[in-house]
């Protein structure tokens, strides 16, 4: 296999804005897994929330560029456990590698990356469109813009429920929020009847994540179910959030990839808590890489490659918040 790498500053449609980040340009590491007539393509963007940049990935990657490029790819699952010793540190370079590889896998077989796995796409859940935080006129015109079945609502401002009051004069759309650790424990639980009589589906990560003894409370008193975020990053967070949390939302590039994010899938089922798979700011390169874990999940927001102007990469599409896949096989995804 030969390994490439490919950059891009992602320009975002309108400046998102959430509890403790605002951006107008996302920057993103493309990996490209070429082996003959076959490219495999995997993705992780820049982040500074969890230290991630383009340069460190690269240099992760380099660093063990011949055992990635000897290897014979006997299955996606076995190169993420021979990489592992050397990218536990650095999980965003191993989610581009582990996509990458995945696709090239489905690619070399003739299937779409759901098919390998023996899953049948008759049930996916929706996709939600986010709407970050912003004035509520501005609000307002991104749901205008994009009629979309579910939104999901960036909170954490000190007029919360009145946004989510205006937003929903608006639209019979269902609604999930995210407060991203902004809100305390006895916020959560006062706003949690109101913002189910206004259709909230769920409440995102309400509180830091290091406030366990603020989430039993949540746990117990509040009227919505509560999802992790924040608190869920890696395998081993899946049974820290029993108890805590109703179901966890998993991100590829904060756990390593698919690889890890069905292992979590699993454990997280085991233990009757909710699943959810949710994205960065990604192109349809790894939003595509998502779209295929769809049959195994209650709830998904992958919408990252609808909140930018410039992908550079072609994959799964969308119909009012059903995903459709491309012909490709594979994950689908293609560079232009």
């Amino acid at each position: 296999m030969q390994l490439i790498f490919h950059s891009f500053d992602l320009e975002l449609k309108h400046t998102f804005t959430i509890a403790h980040d605002s951006r107008d340009m996302q920057q993103t590491l493309i990996v490209e897994l070429k082996d003959g007539n076959f490219s495999g393509f995997g993705e992780a963007t820049s982040n500074p929330y969890y230290g991630a940049t383009i340069e460190k990935m690269i240099t992760s990657l380099e660093s063990i560029r011949s055992i990635i490029e000897e290897d014979k790819l006997t299955s996606p699952e076995e190169l993420w456990a021979k990489v592992n010793p050397y990218l536990a540190d650095n999980s965003f370079a191993q989610c581009a590698l582990d996509e990458a590889a995945h696709d090239l896998f489905a690619k070399k077989k003739g299937q779409k990356l759901y098919e390998t796995w023996g899953l049948s796409i008759d049930r996916n859940p929706l996709t939600n469109f986010t709407i970050g935080i912003d004035t509520v006129e501005k609000m307002v015109s991104k749901m205008q813009e994009l009629p979309w079945p579910i939104y999901k609502i960036k909170l954490g401002t000190d007029d919360d429920l009145r946004i989510v009051r205006e937003l929903r004069a608006h639209t019979t759309a269902a609604f999930r929020v995210d407060a991203n650790c902004a809100w305390s424990a006895e916020q959560t639980i006062k706003f949690s009847g109101e913002l189910k009589k206004l259709g909230v589906e769920f409440i995102e990560q309400p509180l830091p994540a290091d406030d366990i003894e603020g989430m039993k409370k949540v746990f117990s008193g509040s009227a919505l179910p509560v999802i992790a975020d924040e608190s869920c990053i890696l395998e081993s967070d899946v049974l820290k959030c029993y108890g805590l949390f109703h179901g966890v939302n998993i991100k590829l590039t904060k756990c390593g990839g698919l690889t890890s994010a069905r292992r979590m899938i699993r454990e997280a089922k085991d233990l009757n808590m909710t699943t959810m798979v949710g994205c960065m700011t990604e192109s349809s390169v790894g939003i595509s890489a998502i779209g295929h874990l769809l049959p195994l999940l209650d709830y998904v927001d992958m919408d990252g490659s609808l909140l930018i102007k410039n992908d550079p990469a072609t994959g799964v599409t969308f119909d009012f918040g059903k995903v459709i896949y491309a012909s490709e096989n594979g994950t689908g995804a293609v560079l232009k």
